[in-house]
């Protein structure tokens, strides 16, 4: 018997207003890899459809990302969409709205493990609730909250990127300034894409522009 694989966006998400029986549960899908992987963009094509479907959408990320606008999720692609800045994850539960049936959060490796609380509450109360973020810093160590998201998500997609040394899937984020601070918000002068061969995990590797 020949099985087939459901993608999140190809699932038929039925508006909680029009539920008549048992209170239909909500999921979660996480989006997880590196920098330049497409994770903001593959999180901006998802709210898209589900706001081409009439659903309530509202979309949040951390307020340290102001890399690119203040009031949106911009992707290395320039794809956009509005968004709210919280300071903490606390925040996402109190500006939740009653009629939401779509939450997106992304850059979500810069929030504390109440994440994974407030998201599983969301889902449990029928919210599609769509995270992307990184899931390794700079050092290549597992990111928190994103290993706990990837544990209770019932969808994972996984994006890679492509190493800038050798043309091979980047599984890796490398820093290419000296900083031991694990969170140094930053774009493409400040980071590249690596695989597994060519990943340095410190501080000081050379760019593949200075070699």
């Amino acid at each position: 018997m020949s099985s087939q694989i459901i993608e999140p966006e190809e699932i038929a998400v039925p508006s909680r207003r029009e539920h008549t029986g048992v209170a239909r549960a909500g999921w979660i899908e996480v989006i997880a890899g590196s920098m330049f992987s497409g994770k903001s963009e593959e999180l901006i094509r998802r709210l898209r459809r589900a706001k081409i479907a009439r659903q309530k959408v509202q979309v949040f990320k951390p307020e340290i990302d102001k890399r690119f606008a203040k009031d949106e999720i911009v992707s290395h692609s320039d794809m956009r969409h509005e968004s709210a800045n919280v300071k903490t994850a606390a925040e996402i539960r109190a500006k939740i709205q009653p009629e939401t049936e779509v939450v997106g959060i992304d850059e979500a490796q810069f929030f504390d493990n109440e994440l994974v609380k407030i998201v599983n509450e969301l889902a449990g109360r029928g919210v599609r609730v769509i995270v992307a973020g990184l899931d390794q810093d700079y050092t290549g160590k597992p990111w928190e909250p994103m290993p706990q998201l990837l544990a209770v998500a019932e969808y994972i997609t996984k994006t890679h990127a492509i190493c800038m040394k050798c043309g091979q899937p980047a599984n890796y984020t490398q820093r290419t300034f000296e900083s031991e601070e694990r969170v140094a918000v930053g774009g493409a002068g400040m980071y590249e894409a690596r695989c597994r061969s060519c990943f340095v995990p410190h501080a000081d590797a050379p760019t593949v522009h200075e070699e």
